[in-house]
């Protein structure tokens, strides 16, 4: 009975100083029922309301950290899955990738352009070297044959030098020429990286015919899947 006793103002005392019951219980090893009927009586001072708050959503930061980063692995584990499915490429399964690429990406040629010469934009990395592999390799074409412009916004005119380094080092050429956007970055956009690299346009001399090339391996994909 007297530990019952020295537990229960134990347990007052550290709730009178702020102390959670999850805190308390850890002191004093009680049925948190048992606690609960002990304390419901104390009062907290504003300031040991605070402390509690602050302590409570400090414990649901916690929480949201340890799911955001559970599910941060979880889609870690199934991209790499996924990307152990893909095995050795060969030649043609590239030709066949680039050509749907550039199906997606590229610019067509219609009735009124039909010179139009073989251009492809993006801001993906990945998808730009994939491409010029592709070119190159699929295509038989070399750097002479390949020029590239980067499109960027008016307001990282100061961050121009480090882009062009970037994407330099990147496709291994340099970058022939240099346009601005006049329009601003949306600040409410969320997935702007912490420099700006902006777009890349890799363009093909003399190839209003690949172009055309292009086009037509388009269509005996679309006829070899059975869609026409």
């Amino acid at each position: 009975m007297i530990n019952k006793v020295l537990e229960k103002e134990k347990a007052i005392e550290l709730r009178r100083e702020g102390f959670s019951y999850n805190e308390i219980l850890r002191v004093v090893p009680v049925a948190k029922s048992s606690l609960s009927l002990w304390l419901r009586s104390v009062r907290l001072s504003r300031r040991q309301k605070q402390r509690l708050t602050v302590k409570k959503l400090a414990a649901m930061r916690r929480g949201w950290k340890k799911v955001r980063q559970s599910r941060i692995d979880r889609v870690n584990e199934i991209k790499k899955i996924a990307e152990n499915e893909i095995s050795h490429i060969s030649k043609r399964e590239l030709w066949l990738i680039g050509t749907a690429l550039y199906w997606a990406e590229g610019s067509k040629q219609r009735i009124r352009s039909v010179s139009q010469p073989v251009t492809f934009n993006n801001s993906d990395p990945l998808m730009i070297k994939l491409f010029i592999k592709w070119l190159k390799e699929c295509c038989s074409l070399n750097n002479v044959d390949i020029k590239y412009e980067l499109y960027i916004h008016k307001n990282s005119f100061n961050e121009l030098g480090a882009v062009k380094k970037y994407w330099e080092v990147l496709i291994g050429a340099p970058i022939s020429s240099v346009y601005f956007k006049r329009n601003k970055i949306s600040k409410n956009r969320q997935n702007i990286r912490e420099v700006y690299y902006g777009l890349i346009r890799v363009c093909v001399r003399r190839s209003s015919i690949l172009n055309r090339k292009i086009s037509g391996w388009a269509n005996g994909i679309c006829k070899n899947c059975g869609v026409v």
